[in-house]
């Protein structure tokens, strides 16, 4: 009665478990800190005066194939397709934003954009794995990972790149009085709608990851 019947899995397992729980806790830091930067951070920011951005930009910004052998397929086809479509859509998308001006400095002409152009990504990716052995699990993982791959693409490529030289410039500009650069509000304008875009990402991507084990939509 007061002895519950507790079986420890092997090593392998509670390995696996191991890091599932990391990716959990992982997850859970970096979707709350782009929750945080988008929905709070930014009106915060925009309430600061000058000499008071220059102390706490600095500070704050620094915070920021089983299958396929199961069912005689490549697992190295599947993710050399992963990585080209995704990769390809990032690009697409980023060239959308260097311009800075006209339509495509618009946020809702953007999502637009991205919209369509992350629904045709999917579509191929599904039409090229599929052969019958792909399961759900490796379809919805590969559609709702290849967004993580370009949210990821998205904060070192971009986020990250441009937030160095703002903390640099701001911090530069708050201790010596240097000016700052009159590009920065075009690259503070690039990061921002980056961020955004990586916001409104994570509600498909996390929806695709949960999908991969509770949601059967692709068969198998």
């Amino acid at each position: 009665m007061f002895a519950p019947n507790i079986a420890l899995p092997d090593g392998n397992a509670t390995f696996l478990m191991l890091l599932r729980w990391i990716h959990f806790l992982a997850g859970i830091t970096w979707i709350g800190l782009l929750y945080f930067f988008n929905l709070v951070n930014v009106p915060f920011m925009k309430e600061l005066d000058a000499p008071t951005k220059g102390k706490v930009i600095p500070s704050r910004g620094n915070i920021v194939g089983a299958d396929a052998h199961n069912g005689g397929g490549s697992p190295g086809a599947v993710m050399g397709r992963f990585f080209l479509i995704w990769t390809i859509v990032w690009a697409i998308l980023y060239a959308c934003l260097i311009p800075g001006k006209g339509v495509l400095d618009k946020g809702p002409v953007l999502a637009a954009i991205y919209a369509v152009v992350i629904v045709i990504a999917a579509w191929l990716f599904l039409c090229w794995n599929n052969h019958g052995w792909e399961s759900n699990r490796l379809l919805s993982i590969g559609i709702g990972g290849g967004i993580s791959w370009m949210m990821m693409l998205n904060v070192w490529g971009v986020i990250w790149r441009i937030q160095k030289r703002l903390i640099l410039w701001t911090r530069d500009n708050a201790t010596n009085g240097t000016p700052i650069p009159e590009k920065s509000k075009a690259m503070a304008r690039m990061a921002f709608l980056t961020s955004r875009a990586n916001a409104f990402f994570s509600i498909p991507m996390l929806f695709f990851m949960g999908a991969a084990s509770h949601y059967p939509m692709f068969g198998k």
